[in-house]
């Protein structure tokens, strides 16, 4: 919570972490506390934990509740963390939220709840009984139609944010990018957004994001971030070269539903124990891993050394 009283400082590369899982099917508490250290000491700004990346659908409360004190506890405020703890329930997203404010969570990342298509009033009602709930936790929306069926409208956000001071940013994972444009305009520049669109996170910088939340990060760290700093300092031609260099990394996350294919290359690299995803996800296919490797090659000048392959 060392960063909670000034969220404007959780900015740059932000990785979302996976969620291992044992070749059983159980959370592999080890491997992320590794995860973490592995992130770190590769230069990422940021840890996330709890997005879609790390399979919160398919998890207990219990389980998704360990794993976050886990984090937290890997962290230990050397970076900002800021978790996922929206659900498409109410009740367990106010009680998930309270074990990352207990944990020391810098901020939280709230879903949209899904599945069930709310209004936009449902929207504002939804995220304004969570800012009440906790007045003291930076509340950040997490927009990512492509997994919930609904989009959150610029003008409900900015109704969020003018009336609750701890509803401070929104993650966008959208691939309309006029949609950045027109939260920004509508809340002014003082919002933080992040791009959770990996091609679309250099972009955003452009029009005043601070950063991004690259699933990408937890497979070249130091290139994602990098990417960042040349920014910030900069050095544009750098940050796009980086960009576009990070190209096949960014493929190989959706050959087949994140993170399944991302889960077999951290396994290939000897990161995590197993592939194991949960239903109903499936493992990387054959057609798959066939694919992984040809893009796996292509970028792996921007895995970290020893890691190209990892067999």
């Amino acid at each position: 919570m060392k960063f909670r009283n000034d969220p404007a400082q959780i900015r740059g590369s932000i990785a979302p972490l996976i969620t291992p899982f044992h070749s059983d099917g159980t959370v592999d508490h080890a491997s992320l506390s590794d995860l973490v250290e592995f992130q770190l000491s590769n230069g990422t700004h940021a840890i996330s934990f709890g997005g879609s990346t790390g399979e919160p659908g398919a998890q207990t409360l219990a389980e998704r509740a360990e794993a976050i004190r886990t984090v937290a506890t890997a962290v230990g405020d050397r970076v900002p963390f800021l978790p996922g703890t929206g659900s498409a329930e109410l009740d367990d997203t106010l009680d998930l939220t309270a074990v990352a404010r207990d944990a020391g969570a810098d901020a939280v990342l709230v879903i949209t709840p899904y599945y069930a298509q709310p209004t936009q009033l449902g929207l504002y009602n939804w995220y304004a009984t969570v800012a009440r709930e906790f007045p003291d936790l930076p509340i950040v929306i997490y927009n990512v139609p492509s997994r919930t069926a609904v989009d959150i409208a610029p003008g409900t956000v900015a109704r969020l944010y003018r009336e609750f001071d701890n509803i401070v940013g929104i993650k966008e994972t959208t691939k309309d990018f006029s949609h950045f444009s027109r939260v920004l305009h509508a809340c002014g520049p003082d919002l933080l957004m992040w791009s959770g669109i990996e091609l679309l996170c250099l972009p955003l910088l452009a029009l005043g994001g601070v950063g991004f939340i690259s699933a990408v990060a937890n497979l070249a760290p130091a290139a994602v971030a990098q990417m960042y700093e040349a920014w910030d300092t900069g050095d544009y031609a750098k940050a796009r070269d980086l960009h576009y260099r990070l190209h096949p990394l960014a493929d190989l996350l959706f050959i087949e539903t994140n993170p399944a294919p991302l889960k077999w290359a951290l396994a290939q690299q000897g990161r995590i124990e197993s592939g194991f995803v949960r239903p109903p996800l499936v493992p990387l296919t054959d057609d798959g891993k066939v694919e992984a490797e040809k893009l796996l090659a292509a970028g792996a000048e921007l895995l970290p050394p020893g890691d190209s392959r990892g067999m």
